[in-house]
């Protein structure tokens, strides 16, 4: 296969993004989603302020867990605990098993990986499944972005005959396992969008396509499944899971589950509190006090917080939570 080649004189990041030193665009804005924009100061600064370790982790025995009782003065606590304890995890990726898929008009082979983090128990394993043309797929956008990087690592090639025999398929389970590992130790590749992507997209679509079709429970299934995934492969950045987060918070509300909501919406909150610009912080302040009126909670912070904005802000058309929501991943 062959792979489109750098462009001269533009670095990954500038590749990746189109962005070049000394546009406006190239400053760091709340407002971005971006991936390989992020320096890696950037990075441990967002954890600091955000006060989010993702990964294993063990929390005192006298910590508690955050919950919406929690005063803020607790919440600081808590997450002060969190950092004494945390500690760096790595992801692991295992081709355990493969299962070919057979209709009318194809035939081709589905890999079960499976990521884990190491370093301690992970009881919230992630299992996708991805075909040989979605690694194929994944293979020619790194080479696109990162060629040097990409230029010298393997990549199975497809046979003319025999994709379906055993040997073939097992010879290529133990192969896209290594290739995985290989761009997980790559740190550009690692925290990348294309590698995210390709690990989380089809199902990110799928639960966003049910929430927009009006099918909560299935789309709350499957983001139930995929945070902790999204949650083990952004850990350099845990802004980027607040959209995630708002969209779990708008199915419990949907659901008549204010409660749930309401939880969902301090995570994702805790993530924001040093990110006023951020497009999701006043959509989701406003939603986050409807929900504490609806459960007898005390919004005055929130509503304080949410003026204060709209003061700096100026008049601007309102965007409800729901609305930025249903935005995300429209294909």
């Amino acid at each position: 296969m062959e792979g489109g080649q750098p462009y001269p004189g533009k670095s990954h990041q500038q590749e990746a993004t189109g962005v070049t030193p000394g546009s406006p665009a190239a400053a760091h804005s709340d407002e971005d989603d971006g991936y390989e924009v992020l320096t890696s100061f950037q990075a441990n600064r967002e954890q600091k302020e955000t006060g989010e370790l993702t990964g294993a982790r063990k929390s005192p025995k006298n910590s508690p867990s955050p919950s919406s009782s929690m005063t803020t003065k607790q919440l600081q606590e808590y997450w002060r605990n969190e950092k004494r304890s945390f500690r760096a995890v790595k992801v692991l990726f295992e081709i355990s098993s493969a299962r070919i898929v057979e209709n009318t008009f194809s035939k081709y082979v589905k890999y079960q990986i499976i990521i884990i983090q190491t370093g301690s128990f992970d009881s919230d394993r992630s299992i996708i499944e991805r075909r040989y043309s979605d690694f194929e797929r994944l293979h020619a956008d790194l080479l696109k972005t990162f060629y040097d990087e990409m230029e010298d690592v393997p990549f199975p090639k497809k046979s003319l005959t025999g994709n379906f025999t055993e040997d073939i398929i097992t010879e290529r389970k133990l192969a896209f396992q290594d290739y995985l590992r290989l761009l997980y130790s790559m740190e550009c590749i690692q925290t990348s969008r294309i590698f995210i992507d390709f690990l989380i997209r089809p199902e990110m679509e799928e639960a966003y396509s049910c929430l927009r079709g009006g099918q909560y429970p299935k789309s709350l299934e499957i983001f139930l499944q995929v945070v902790p995934l999204q949650e083990k492969l952004i850990k350099h950045r845990p802004i980027l899971l607040v959209p995630t987060l708002c969209a779990i918070l708008i199915c419990h509300k949907d659901l008549d589950d204010s409660r749930s909501a309401y939880e969902f919406g301090e995570r994702a909150l805790l993530r924001l509190q040093n990110h006023p610009n951020h497009r999701y912080f006043m959509p989701l302040l406003e939603a986050m006090i409807s929900l504490a009126y609806d459960l007898g909670k005390d919004f005055v912070s929130l509503q304080e917080k949410l003026e204060e904005r709209k003061a700096k802000k100026g008049p601007r058309k309102a965007v409800t939570l729901k609305e930025l929501v249903v935005r995300e991943y429209v294909q």
